[in-house]
């Protein structure tokens, strides 16, 4: 145990500074003000790849959203840069989150520049507009990074958890959307809106969220239980879903067992248990884990290429694991 427990520290700290900064802080338990965190934080805040990341986003008020699972949008860039532990101090993040509070719609909720065909029963035009398939991931990222006690945030989780049906959250957007709704039965809840809010209510974690969160999580899981049959909205529970990729952008198998580690009612659920079981199956000698599916518009990154294990995909792996309390190496660290 010990020796594996020392591979598994070098080798995860052969990893960009971004990976090497989570992996000390949200496995190994150690403190932020720990001089290996601040070391790889501060490495991590002068990544090429990291700074390229946040030029692109300021680009948001010009950035139209024409389809949700663009993964070179700068929603999902964000949210990446949420996910590895940027927040509101660090430079040039602040003013991001600036221009996103700018547009908010009279719901409360905030909004994503976007282009709707007229066939979907949108303008055709670049508009200011929300939907469950969006305006969710901007309450992840102002939670994470740091706007999760503010009004702004709290009222648009609000508004967004109060369109629950007792199946789940529905393919929705704002009014000025009309009827629109998604390829699917209206009467069915929409796969990745119910994932992704469940995930920010999730994170907020207020007793008052909680009967939400419930329903939420068994629509998610019993949509797998069930992926034989049930496909709303065009999404399958197939050979494509259970591929492992990084980051969170759109409904598979690591970004829905990443949402449900979050909810500890769940740890014990038979269908979380066989979703933990086929993930870390995929595992090589070493337990680490490398892309079977990769984001092309994110080539150079390390998690994009199928050929070698990832660090980041094995960190959110293991991650996931330790927040159930099932990771399988002792917290020691050869480096104490």
């Amino acid at each position: 145990m010990e020796e594996n427990l020392n591979q598994a520290y070098e080798w995860m700290m052969s990893g960009p500074a971004w990976v090497r900064y989570n992996y000390l802080k949200n496995i190994l338990g150690k403190d932020e003000k720990d001089s290996s965190v601040q070391a790889a934080r501060k490495e991590m805040l002068h990544d090429p790849q990291i700074l390229f990341l946040i030029d692109e986003i300021g680009e948001w008020e010009r950035s139209v959203l024409t389809r949700h699972n663009d993964a070179a949008h700068p929603i999902h860039k964000l949210c990446f840069l949420a996910e590895i532990g940027l927040n509101i101090h660090d430079e040039g993040i602040g003013a991001l989150l600036e221009k996103i509070q700018r547009h908010i719609s009279d719901e409360g909720v905030f909004q994503v520049l976007s282009n709707y065909p007229k066939t979907f029963g949108g303008s055709g035009k670049d508009e200011w507009l929300w939907c469950l398939c969006d305006a969710p991931l901007i309450l992840i990222i102002s939670q994470k990074m740091g706007l999760g006690s503010t009004l702004q945030t709290n009222a648009g989780l609000d508004y967004l958890a109060s369109l629950i049906r007792e199946n789940g959250w529905p393919c929705k957007a704002c009014p000025q959307m009309g009827n629109f709704k998604g390829p699917g039965s209206k009467q069915d809840a929409c796969p990745y809106a119910n994932l992704i809010m469940l995930r920010a209510l999730a994170l907020r974690s207020n007793q008052s969220d909680q009967k939400n969160i419930e329903i939420g999580a068994e629509a998610a899981l019993g949509l797998w239980e069930n992926s034989q049959t049930k496909h709303p909205y065009l999404f399958k529970v197939g050979t494509d879903f259970r591929k492992l990729k990084v980051p969170f952008v759109w409904y598979d198998i690591l970004h829905l067992a990443e949402v449900i580690s979050l909810i500890p009612n769940f740890y014990q659920d038979h269908r979380f248990l066989q979703i933990l079981e086929i993930i870390t199956k995929k595992s090589d000698e070493s337990f680490r884990f490398r892309s079977e599916s990769i984001w092309t518009k994110w080539t150079g990154w390390e998690f994009c290429q199928k050929k070698e294990p990832s660090h980041w995909l094995t960190f959110i792996v293991w991650r996931i694991l330790n927040r159930i309390g099932r990771w399988p190496f002792n917290h020691a660290t050869a480096a104490e």
